[in-house]
């Protein structure tokens, strides 16, 4: 099993003692993404033309590592499922852990495009360093179905409680975002944790795809932070139609979701809520509709 906690020793200061002390900090490590792909416009049958590519380095905590390559890729558009992919390799490269994904000879990728740089001290970024965004070029692989799942009120409200009780890092550390998928009646699909939010997401999407549990018109996205336009972008990326978080979410990601007929769920905690796009999923609680 990855390492995924370490203990620190440290200085416990209050009002008036201090004391050393050792405290449990989630790690956080690089991981470098490797694809190995035709090039685009090379012929499917000439193995000789396939190349290795550097997707990036980013910065995450270890475990779930080829989920993550596989829903990274996923996002960024590079393959269309977990289908595409015919082999993950984890191993050690100069930076540290690699996972290497080698793709079907029919998939062309354009490998110039590959070749972008995650930033090593942030978290994976689908729209990082585009100097314009058109909303609609964000649009899922097929249109989500109106009005479904449908929600209730008290599913919302119970989310936030169930994603925080399947956390098991972030009891310990307090150190890590999640994200998880709930059907329309709460019940937790699955869960993944990891320093940044964007790979939470990446790991929980690429191991959905694994399993075939995606698309789902009735998914529910769950994540423990706020709702910014690249994680919005995700989730869109998988057609899931519900996207409900504990924070905020930002402009952007508001009009991405209302453009393309996505419910966005925010301050999802408290027994409160606030529905930013997609009302018609959520249904009205009963005495306000009286």
């Amino acid at each position: 099993m990855p390492l995924t906690t370490t203990h620190v020793s440290i200085r416990r200061i209050t009002d008036d003692s201090a004391s050393d002390a050792e405290d449990l900090l989630a790690v956080e490590e690089p991981l470098e993404i490797l694809v190995v792909a035709r090039a685009r416009g090379a012929r499917p049958s000439a193995q000789q033309e396939r190349a290795e590519r550097r997707l990036g380095i980013t910065m995450r905590t270890p475990g779930n590592d080829r989920e993550l390559a596989i829903g990274l890729l996923f996002a960024e558009g590079i393959i269309g499922g977990a289908a595409d992919v015919i082999a993950v390799e984890e191993g050690e490269g100069p930076s540290g852990a690699l996972v290497r994904v080698t793709l079907r000879d029919e998939v062309a990728v354009d490998l110039g495009r590959t070749e972008r740089a995650l930033a090593v001290a942030s978290a994976s970024c689908g729209v990082c360093g585009k100097a314009s965004l058109d909303v609609a070029s964000f649009a899922p692989p097929a249109p989500l179905a109106r009005g479904v799942p449908r929600l209730a009120p008290r599913v919302v409200h119970g989310l936030a409680e169930r994603l925080r009780g399947a956390q098991p890092v972030f009891g310990r550390t307090g150190g890590l975002h999640a994200a998880a998928l709930f059907d329309a009646s709460g019940a937790l699909a699955d869960l993944r944790e990891d320093v940044g939010r964007h790979n939470a997401v990446d790991k929980l999407v690429g191991a959905a795809l694994v399993a075939a549990r995606l698309p789902d018109p009735g998914a529910v996205l769950m994540v423990s932070g706020r709702a910014g336009f690249e994680l919005v972008q995700k989730a869109l990326r998988a057609s899931i139609p519900v996207m409900v978080a504990v924070g905020a979410p930002s402009s952007l990601a508001a009009e991405l979701a209302s453009a393309h007929g996505m419910t966005l769920v925010g301050f999802a905690r408290g027994g409160r809520f606030n529905v930013y796009a997609g009302r018609e999923r959520v249904a009205v609680p009963a005495e306000a509709a009286s």
